[in-house]
């Protein structure tokens, strides 16, 4: 091996560790949720979505909190795959628990923990990201202070519990410790024939930030078989369709 490998070999183990003592841990379930978010992985290191970590999404109103659910258990529906249970935390339950079949899930699997104070379910948070009997812990609260993240994250870099934080209509959006942080808004869903009725759950996905990454913004949509970019080229042929349709 030349000088000049040898450095880079050394530097890419250096990046490498930096990398997994920051969060980003290619583990069984990462590998799992690989498939289906297209042009987004390439936004992360390694180019695999980061498990093990503490996800931040904010949402501004009602519509925008429904996507948010329904993105995230997109997410949950490849990190649950084969094994593994989650934690639902909240002070106002948004979620249908039969509609999660939609995107892969068993209600089952699932366990709901509605609270009344944003105190008890920020604790209730805290704790569960540290158990490792479960894969993943979400957490629907308003409010979140850079130290309460960052004892969110802390927990789950000794755990690998993945943690995804749902904060509706926040008084600001703060800074906090989380890995990333999303924004989902609606789009109207069209159907791929061009004819009447509803389609896919279509989603405006924006990565807002994320830690040693590149921040985006893409179209997904959510079929049978999981996540699917929405290339530029295909909706307007598609409208174009349903325009000539009507």
């Amino acid at each position: 091996m030349t000088q000049g490998a040898a450095k880079y070999d050394m530097i890419r183990q250096l990046q490498q560790e930096v990398l997994r003592l920051q969060g980003y841990r290619r583990s069984a379930g990462s590998l799992a949720m690989h498939k289906g978010l297209g042009p987004i992985e390439a936004a992360f290191p390694g180019k695999t979505f980061p498990t093990g970590a503490v996800h931040e999404f904010i949402s501004a109103g009602p519509e925008d909190a429904a996507a948010t659910n329904g993105f995230i258990s997109g997410l949950l529906g490849g990190l649950l795959r084969g094994a593994g249970v989650c934690l639902w935390i909240s002070t106002s339950r948004t979620v249908f628990p039969p509609a999660l079949k939609l995107f892969g899930l068993d209600p089952d699997r699932i366990i709901f923990l509605d609270l009344q104070k944003p105190k008890d379910a920020l604790w209730s948070l805290e704790e569960a990201l540290k158990c490792e009997a479960v894969a993943a812990v979400v957490g629907e609260i308003a409010e979140l202070g850079f130290t309460e993240s960052r004892r969110l994250q802390l927990a789950v870099e000794q755990s690998r519990v993945t943690g995804f934080i749902h904060r509706c209509r926040p008084r600001k959006e703060n800074t906090v410790a989380c890995l990333t942080r999303w924004k989902i808004r609606p789009l109207p869903s069209i159907t791929e024939d061009g004819m009447p009725g509803p389609g896919f759950p279509r989603w405006q996905v924006q990565l807002v930030k994320v830690r040693n990454g590149r921040p985006g913004t893409w179209e997904l949509e959510w079929t049978d078989a999981g996540f699917r970019h929405v290339s530029r080229q295909s909706m307007d042929f598609t409208e174009l369709q349903t325009r000539k349709a009507g």
